[in-house]
This record gives structure tokens, sequence and C-alpha cells, in this order.
């Protein structure tokens, strides 16, 4: 029988799903007012320990570049250095940063390395393989940001073919662009370009994010997916479109807004980050902070409600905000429309277009 279990605590969220032998855990840990991040980190460790199981992928977001010196507390407090991770850096104004985690019992994780490092996790749950690349960086920091972008693809091709899988089964990217605004149209050319070469346009157009963010290594970017092969008749991959927006496509962005993946006893569901865009691929509610974050969550709770879901099945979300002052304001719509509490880390990231001042991509699971 499948069951998703939620436990909620100050400055810590855990989902489980459970189903037969394999649990799945969703853990999100933000800071408690002004903590430090290596109490933040050694937080992760202990809820971790909670669970008891092995790490699929890390994502800690939002962290200044002097955090760096904190890295080793993180990854000790996870286990090890061996670990998964994307750390993506701003500022950290106001303490905006968090940490998630996503963890597997009952079931092996092989571990997935590239040019030494570990970048992902291979588990299967009965029914599919999932594959989690995450933290992939340019083999050359000091190529073009268009060679760096090809490098990123061209390792996520290798990885996914080490694994018996093809771009073919990739579900969802994740793309966090250094300085986003100054070339997020030679990414896009790239990007494109790769598609054709898969024939990613002729199948499923993954759900997708691209927003600023530096790295530890000062490349251009730094990326990650989700990728899924069925192993029962009964999987499925399709895209969602969404009611209040066109496909992205249309205005040449390659990304599907979200995409369902189903199984025999559950729905999730993926959907790309998402901002103040109207149904002809406009922004909207210019300079407008509150409008915008309005405008940006009645798109997602609609793709949610168009799959039967709604903001109480989200196990994890990404928050981004182009100006820290503005943060307060995604509390205040969620607690004047009486949205229940759900897992959501809020950073400050530049967003693709400079006029957008706010985004959203969140994951949701529910039991069939």
């Amino acid at each position: 029988m499948t069951s998703i279990q939620k436990r909620v605590a100050a400055g810590s969220s855990i989902t489980t799903l459970s189903r037969d032998t394999v649990q799945e855990h969703f853990i999100t840990v933000t800071p408690e007012g002004d903590e430090l991040p290596e109490s933040l980190f050694q937080r992760v460790g202990d809820v971790l320990r909670q669970v008891d199981g092995c790490i699929v992928s890390v994502e800690a977001l939002g962290m200044a570049g002097a955090d760096r010196e904190s890295l080793g507390v993180l990854t000790a407090a996870l286990g090890g250095e061996d670990v998964p991770l994307g750390w993506v850096e701003n500022t950290r104004t106001d303490n905006l940063c968090g940490v998630y985690v996503w963890a597997v019992s009952g079931a092996p994780v092989k571990p997935l390395h590239s040019h030494g490092r570990r970048v992902g996790s291979l588990f299967e749950d009965g029914h599919a393989q999932y594959c989690r690349l995450v933290g992939l960086l340019p083999t050359d920091a000091t190529a073009s940001r268009a060679q760096q972008t090809q490098m990123v693809f061209d390792q996520m091709d290798v990885l996914l073919n080490g694994a018996g899988m093809a771009f073919s089964d990739v579900l969802r990217t994740w793309f966090y662009n250094d300085d986003i605004l100054s070339w997020y149209h030679d990414f896009n050319v790239v990007r494109t370009r790769f598609f054709h070469e898969k024939r990613v346009f002729d199948a499923l157009v993954p759900a997708s994010t691209g927003v600023g963010g530096r790295n530890a290594s000062e490349a251009a970017l730094l990326s990650g997916l989700t990728a899924v092969k069925a192993e029962d008749p009964g999987v499925k991959m399709v895209e969602v479109p969404s009611p209040l927006q066109s496909p992205a496509p249309e205005y040449g962005s390659s990304f599907s807004r979200a995409v369902e993946l189903e199984v025999s006893d559950l729905r999730r569901l993926y959907v790309s980050g998402t901002a103040s865009i109207d149904e002809h691929g406009r922004s909207i509610f210019l300079g407008d902070p509150m409008a915008q974050v309005r405008q940006t969550m009645e798109v997602v709770q609609a793709i949610l409600r168009s799959r039967e879901m709604d903001w109480g099945d989200v196990t994890r979300s990404l928050a981004y905000f182009k100006r820290a002052e503005d943060a307060p304001s995604f509390r205040k719509y969620r607690e004047e429309n009486g949205i229940p509490p759900f897992p959501a880390i809020t950073v400050e990231n530049d967003i693709c277009r400079d006029e957008l001042l706010f985004e959203i991509e969140v994951d949701a699971v529910i039991a069939t």
C-alpha cells in the first residue's frame, strides 16, 4: 500500500513516500532566524539520520561565497565527501537559503561519478529506474559560455548512456547560470540545438528551471536533471499544459510547463520554474512584486488542480526572488489566501528576464 507521511518542525519538513519495501524522503531544511550555515548544515545531518536513508541528491541554495568555508561541515554532516551536491550561491541576504535532500530507504543507491566527482545517483523502486544528476559543471571553466553549456549537455548524455538511459528519459532539468541576464539567449541557442540533435522535440520536452546563480567553481553554469526509465508498461511520462500560459517553445524557450510521471500507485508532477508571464509569453505586472507573486501562484495552482492536486501535495519547492526585500510577499500571499504550509526554500536569484521579480518551481506527488 502506498502512503504519504509528513513531518514538520521548526525549520524542517520531511515528506516520506512509502511503497512496498521502498521509502523516499523529501527533506527541506531552512534557517531558523539568523541561524548560521554551520548550524543549518548540522541540522540537515540530524534530519537525515532520522529517516535512515541513502542520499540520492543534495541541493544547497542561496549560499554566499563566504559559506564555501562551511562546505566541509555539510559534507561531514551528510556522512562524507562523496556527496552528490548542487551548491548554488548568491549573497544570502536576509538569510534566504536552504538545503534540500532526496533520500531513499529500502533500495540500493548507485553513485554516479564524472571527472572524479560524484554527480548523481541511480535507484529502482520496482516500477522504474530513477537517475538524478546534480551539481554538473563544465569541464573547462575558461571556455566560452556557449562551449561550457555544450560541455554540460555532453556530460548529461554520457552519464545517461552509462546508466542505460537516453535523453528521451529526462523529465526535468535545472540550470543555474552565472550572470544569466547577459547570456540567456546564447544558452537557449545551445540547448535548442542539442534538443534537435537528440530529437527531444519529437517526444517529451522536459520541465525545467533556468535562473541565475553562481557556483564554487566559478563556471558559467551548474546544472542537473531527473530521468526515469520504465520497467513496467504502466509507467508513463506526459507533458502537462498550463491552463493560464502558452507552451514555452512558442516563444523560444525549450521546456514544458510541467511534466507528470504516472505509475500504477501514484502520480508525480514536476512544475517548471514559473513566473508572471501571460498567455502570449509577455511579462506582466511589471514593477509590482506582490502582483507578480499572485499571478505566478495562481498559474501554478491551476496546473496543480488540473491534475487533481493542490499545495498540500507539494513535496519540494524553490521560490526565487530577484530582490531579497520582496521575499515577505511570498508568505503574505499564502497567509492571505489560506494556503497551508508546504516545504519551500526561498532564495535571492536573478530570473531569466530582468523585469521578472519572482519565480517558483514545485514537485508534488499524490497516491492513486
